[in-house]
């Protein structure tokens, strides 16, 4: 069984990128449009899940207020979330950690490093 990661960002463009990176290296990839959309699709994604990689800055739901419903849920405490975005304010990262986020890659990333940090969180 391959494993299960949840993209959310709403831009279609950064979706397929990300996502046919991680297709390529044999993992099972949905995309969600923004927060409230990776919600619903994780909620019918269950326990298969292994990761969450979302955007900051969404319309409808970002990424931080993402992190904190994803948090509220007893099954998904402790599931890795990587924040993917241009934003590199200090205040915004310790806002992310200080809500559970695992971890922050700033775009533009390479494939090798975003697959090396998949990787490193998926266990």
């Amino acid at each position: 069984m391959s494993k299960s990661i949840l993209i959310v960002d709403d831009s279609e463009s950064i979706r397929e990128l990300v996502g046919s990176t991680l297709e390529e290296a044999g993992y099972t990839v949905t995309r969600g449009v923004n927060g409230k959309d990776g919600l619903e699709c994780l909620q019918q994604m269950d326990e298969n899940v292994k990761l969450i990689i979302t955007d900051l800055n969404m319309p409808v739901m970002d990424g931080i207020e993402l992190v904190k419903e994803v948090r509220k849920h007893k099954n998904f405490k402790y599931l890795p979330i990587l924040i993917l975005t241009t934003e590199t304010q200090v205040t915004k990262k310790r806002e992310a950690k200080a809500e559970g986020a695992t971890g922050w890659i700033v775009k533009p990333f390479e494939k090798e490093r975003l697959l090396s940090v998949v990787k490193k969180v998926i266990r």
